[in-house]
């Protein structure tokens, strides 16, 4: 995904459809020079619609569409007709879009499942004809309601991604080329802090036709919580991640001590976080040898499962997958609803 390309955060213009009039017209026909009320409703305004759709992973479109409009119902008429209702807009958005009042900042809803849709703006009601207003002491009612106005607003739509696992690290420990060896994902990968600052999805094929969704999301760096850097932006995007892969290259100075930072950062800005199951990948593994391995036992984190790992050698790779694949199924088994990416054929 070009970096270009991937939107998470937009603030859009929405106008729902006004309801059209009520008609206040009455029955003529040859012979009946009088005949009673027989005005018909308004129809609808056209509601604004978000849907979920699995196959988008970007705001994009929103980003230059800023302005968004309904169609408004028309008119009743006679016969007790009722006007047509106004063209509804759909949105499709990726799942893990939540909506806000942008004046507020109130959440609204988010869409976590394939084809669900909610209304972000109502249309306004159609006015009631004449009919309605006929009673015993009133045979001929001159008069019918207009429509109800439809609503306008700003509002704020907030990519979470949705993956199976999240890859957790500091800048440059090696989560995308981990991500390019078991995905089919193309991150950009160079030797220097930040090179990925938008997340990277990709599908992990396990076996028997399972796969299961894989996020690269950008380095987490001291003070995040706070919003240093992007970090707001960062650190969102783990919420909907059902399991936690922690990255840490194996010939780090101080492995104990970046363990620290990370669980510290995602406790401050969300302390549910930690709740979710957690894994230690430790990279490069091809750069330290078996005595070195034992030498630094003690400087591991011991309360989560670990594995060595190289993108180089392949070392550890399959037994990450079987880890990761185990950690998921018992997930997504109790999980809250949200839908993640995970597949069988």
């Amino acid at each position: 995904m070009a970096r270009a390309n991937f939107v998470d955060y937009v603030k859009i213009n929405l106008q729902s459809g006004s309801g059209g009039a009520g008609s206040k017209h009455f029955y003529r026909a040859k012979g009946i020079p009088k005949g009673g009320p027989d005005g018909g409703d308004g129809g609808r305004g056209g509601h604004i619609i978000l849907r979920g759709n699995r196959n988008l992973w970007t705001l994009l479109q929103f980003k230059y569409k800023k302005h968004i409009r309904a169609g408004h119902g028309q008119r009743g008429s006679e016969n007790n007709r009722t006007g047509a209702t106004g063209d509804d807009v759909v949105l499709d958005v990726p799942l893990g879009t939540i909506a806000r009042d942008a004046e507020t900042g109130e959440q609204l809803f988010e869409i976590t499942h394939h084809d669900e849709e909610r209304i972000i703006m109502h249309g306004g009601r159609g006015g009631l004809g004449n009919s309605h207003f006929k009673s015993s002491t009133n045979q001929s009612p001159d008069y019918a309601q207009p429509g109800e106005e439809g609503g306008e607003g700003w509002y704020v739509l907030e990519l979470k991604v949705l993956a199976d696992v999240g890859l957790v690290g500091l800048p440059n420990v090696g989560k995308s080329t981990l991500l390019s060896v078991v995905t089919a994902a193309k991150p950009e990968i160079a030797n220097y802090e930040f090179t990925t600052i938008v997340p990277n999805i990709g599908m992990v094929q396990y076996r028997d036709g399972k796969s299961f969704a894989m996020a690269d999301i950008p380095g987490i760096i001291e003070d995040a919580h706070l919003g240093r850097g992007l970090g707001h932006r960062f650190l969102r995007h783990i919420e909907r991640n059902a399991t936690l892969l922690f990255c840490i290259p194996a010939d780090a100075d101080d492995i104990r001590g970046q363990y620290r930072i990370l669980l510290n950062e995602l406790e401050r800005y969300n302390p549910e976080l930690l709740d979710k199951p957690r894994v230690l990948a430790l990279t490069r593994a091809d750069m330290v040898d078996e005595e070195l391995k034992r030498l630094r036992e003690g400087e591991i984190p011991t309360d989560l499962p670990k594995l060595y790992v190289s993108a180089v050698t392949g070392e550890g790779i399959t037994a990450l997958k079987d880890l990761l694949y185990g950690l998921i199924i018992e997930r997504r088994e109790g999980y809250d609803g949200v839908q993640f990416a995970m597949e069988e054929e």
